[in-house]
């Protein structure tokens, strides 16, 4: 049985982390008139704030975003990532209501952007209008649509972007639901492309946490995914991802689970945070000691994969 896929988390994560990357692959126009020299600030509780005024309900991967803009200004992206596999009506109204919130909160210039990760090719909202007598409204924003890629996969494995490979997997996803061996095979071939373009063991580290998040396979499948990346890290002397690391945390995930209890995952977690940080700092033992069992069973899978305590 293919497990289900958890859109949310790895967007938000590939928004954050490849930002930049991002909009040179799906929005080159928008990238092009940003002064990257200026580091992009991630406004995430305007965001939560304009939502909850708007009364639209929780969105996971939507990211507001000040940039820079070349000559000099700022201005806010709003990155709407949408998720759904099935057509929304409201989608258009709902980007509006963003748009104009958060304008009329803040008097920031606003550009909103919407990436439709869904697999409906027909649908491309861009527009929202409405009139009467002479009254007339009419908001446009760009999208880029992934499907538009599937044709196009051979220029994302060509592609030097990193972020071309977090859509190779989400579309590689979509292709693979209730096909376990091809999506096992897939994700060994995203995987040992990370290896072949000469990333740093963080980098792999950082896509590959994107790839076995959208390509989550069944427990046979996994195991022989593990035995295939184990092979391949040996024979090329690349210890990444089967790591001691990785082997520490599957094995205090498995007993974290079994007990059951949120105690158990939080000493798996400060051991392996001490294992590759040193100490973990008091602000961390603070937050683990109030997280639920949904967040502590994250933090242990980012904790042998992220690049420092302050990332976790």
């Amino acid at each position: 049985m293919t497990p289900p896929i958890d859109f949310d988390t790895p967007w938000k994560e590939a928004l954050g982390e490849y930002f930049q990357q991002c909009l040179a692959l799906l929005f080159p126009t928008v990238h092009a008139g940003i002064d990257w020299s200026h580091a992009p600030i991630f406004l995430d509780t305007e965001l939560q704030q304009v939502v909850r005024d708007a009364e639209l309900g929780r969105r996971h991967a939507d990211r507001l975003v000040r940039v820079w803009l070349l000559g000099g200004g700022e201005a806010w992206l709003l990155i709407h990532v949408e998720i759904q596999s099935q057509q929304q009506a409201g989608f258009a109204k709902r980007m509006y209501v963003y748009h104009y919130r958060i304008f009329d909160r803040y008097e920031r210039e606003v550009v909103s952007l919407a990436v439709l990760a869904d697999d409906e090719p027909g649908w491309r909202p861009d527009t929202y209008e409405r009139s009467r007598w002479g009254c007339e409204l009419r908001f446009r924003f760009p999208v880029a649509k992934l499907q538009d890629w599937a044709a196009r996969q051979v220029e994302l494995l060509a592609s030097e972007n990193p972020f071309a490979t977090f859509v190779l997997a989400h579309l590689v996803a979509q292709e693979t639901r209730g096909d376990q061996q091809r999506r096992r095979r897939a994700k060994w071939g995203l995987t040992r492309r990370l290896y072949e373009r000469g990333y740093t063991q963080e980098q792999v580290l950082s896509l590959y946490r994107v790839i076995d998040w959208l390509l989550a396979l069944a427990p046979e499948e996994e195991a022989l995914f593990l035995h295939e990346i184990e092979r391949y890290e040996e024979e090329h002397h690349m210890p990444y991802i089967t790591s001691a690391e990785r082997y520490g945390l599957e094995k205090g995930l498995q007993q974290g689970l079994q007990k059951g209890r949120g105690e158990a995952k939080r000493e798996d977690i400060s051991r392996i945070v001490q294992a590759r940080f040193g100490q973990a700092p008091k602000s961390l033992e603070e937050r683990l000691a109030n997280a639920d069992e949904a967040t502590l069973d994250e933090l242990l899978v980012r904790a042998a994969t992220v690049s420092s305590v302050d990332a976790l």
